[in-house]
């Protein structure tokens, strides 16, 4: 199960630094990759897709996913998670991966019966994607050791079986895109992090299941799933 102390679970350690931060905002990115929207029969966006996550959502690698009982149809969506390392406002897309300090592979679990109803009734996806534990993040690796975010590859195992797989060069928005876009909305902070949307291939968990994560450079991520008692 997911560690009680909340408040240590919800920091960060940037590469270089001396001590963790808090997370800041979770920023996520829905329908980046092209043939995701197709599966969800949706359009491809012409702008990005921002939606949020509340901080209490991570969990670590070794932790529980827990499946809650308003929800009976809960899915996977790997992604590349871009750590934000300095604060910044209205960023230029050249100089945006001058902000970004580390990467890792992170999962976006979605509620996906509650978000087919809120989108239903027009409503906010929050509760759909912002439960305890939907934030699984892996190990944070620094920027200048995973080379180009866009030449990466990115995949998720179920229970040994592969479930996606693509390379981020398919993003439709590329990192340097959404820092820069994100960052004419919102000052971006160190320790926000963007979650920059999930491939094809996305589906279904149920109670005992392992997933396993991996985003090329960086370390693997590793979660349990758990049904709520």
């Amino acid at each position: 199960m997911p560690s009680e102390n909340l408040p240590f679970r919800m920091k960060i350690t940037l590469p270089g630094a001396h001590r963790p931060i808090p997370v800041g905002k979770l920023l996520c990115i829905g329908r980046n990759y092209a043939k995701h929207a197709e599966e969800m029969g949706s359009d491809v966006p012409d702008v990005p897709m921002v939606f949020l996550k509340p901080a209490s959502a991570i969990i670590r690698s070794g932790e529980t996913v827990v499946l809650p009982p308003q929800s009976q149809n809960v899915h996977h969506e790997v992604e590349m998670v871009a750590v934000i390392g300095k604060e910044g406002k209205n960023i230029d897309p050249g100089a945006a991966l001058e902000y970004v300090a580390a990467y890792a592979v992170g999962l976006d679990m979605t509620a996906r019966d509650l978000q087919s109803a809120a989108k239903e009734r027009r409503h906010p996806w929050s509760v759909a994607k912002g439960f305890d534990t939907f934030a699984p993040l892996g190990p944070l690796t620094p920027a200048d050791q995973v080379g180009d975010p866009q030449n990466l590859e990115i995949r998720l195992r179920v229970n040994g079986e592969e479930r996606q797989r693509a390379s981020t060069d398919h993003m439709i928005f590329s990192v340097a895109d959404l820092v820069a876009y994100c960052s004419r909305i919102f000052t971006l902070a160190p320790g926000d992090l963007l979650y920059t949307g999930t491939p094809d291939g996305v589906g279904p968990v149920e109670g005992g299941d392992v997933l396993d994560a991996t985003l090329t450079g960086c370390a693997p991520l590793h979660v349990r799933v758990e049904r709520a008692a």
